[in-house]
């Protein structure tokens, strides 16, 4: 009898000790940066979504990513200025906000708020490259080696798809955008277009395989502080901007730092 007793107590220690030591949960959630900030080589031209029709549309979205039950929200902001990311957010809760069509405030501060996440975790890393900037100039060694025609043909090929995505983009709702954006094809799409850009260079010479040598090891950085917000029994949301997604989904999953949560699975299909 008692040692049943004892091998009882044992099995239940055992399970405790597992479930205690769970691998926290991941959901990365790739972005559109809807407040067009007309930063990267190609934009994709975002309507306002600060029409009430929208509006409703990012809180449907919102409502079912809680269905999720996320512990803790990140988000594309410098790692080194967590203050002014709690400063902007204690504004958002406090009313003082200007509204804003940016991703952050409409959708990771109305999930925390709705959630009552009290802070917001800023995660990025974007600073400058070691190295002179002209080992990494991909676009003027183009132009001064005899390939400007094909990098300028590349920019416009992919300007020529995001304006097609744009346009398909008003007849669809924003949960539809987000499921699209978020589907493992997509973001392999867009990663590919790296590659493209490694190769404007030469053995003696590629500012091009520079340049994303150092994306990827922004994306290393941002995976740093990304994994430092993971812990047993934590449920991480992160936003970020689309074109992240591929690599740091890649870092979680190859890592085993976090379990990766589909996205998709809890964006509403309308």
């Amino acid at each position: 009898m008692l040692r049943r007793i004892l091998m009882s107590l044992l099995t239940m220690s055992t399970a405790t000790a597992l479930q205690a030591a769970a691998p926290g949960e991941v959901m990365l959630m790739g972005a559109y940066h809807l407040a067009n900030n007309h930063r990267d080589l190609v934009n994709l031209p975002i309507e306002d979504v600060l029409t009430a029709e929208r509006q409703r549309e990012i809180q449907h979205l919102v409502d079912g990513l809680a269905r999720w039950h996320p512990t803790r929200i990140a988000v594309e902001w410098s790692h080194a200025d967590q203050a002014g990311l709690d400063r902007r957010y204690a504004d958002y809760l406090a009313g003082r906000l200007k509204p804003s069509a940016n991703e952050r405030d409409q959708i990771a501060f109305r999930l925390a708020k709705q959630l009552h996440i009290p802070r917001i975790e800023a995660i990025d890393w974007n600073n400058m490259a070691p190295g002179d900037p002209s080992d990494y100039d991909f676009i003027d060694w183009a132009q001064r080696n005899g390939r400007g025609d094909q990098f300028d043909a590349f920019v416009r090929q992919g300007q020529d798809d995001a304006n097609a995505t744009a346009s398909k983009m008003r007849g669809q709702t924003i949960s539809q955008w987000y499921r699209a954006l978020n589907d493992p094809e997509t973001r392999l799409k867009m990663h590919k277009s790296y590659f493209t850009l490694a190769s404007f260079g030469t053995d003696d010479r590629n500012p091009g395989a520079a340049w994303v040598g150092g994306w990827y090891a922004r994306n290393l950085r941002i995976f740093n502080n990304l994994r430092a917000l993971i812990s047993p029994g934590e449920r991480l949301f992160v936003l970020y901007g689309a074109g992240h997604t591929y690599l740091l989904g890649s870092f979680i999953r190859e890592s085993d730092a976090g379990v990766p949560i589909d996205p998709r699975k809890y964006i509403p299909r309308r």
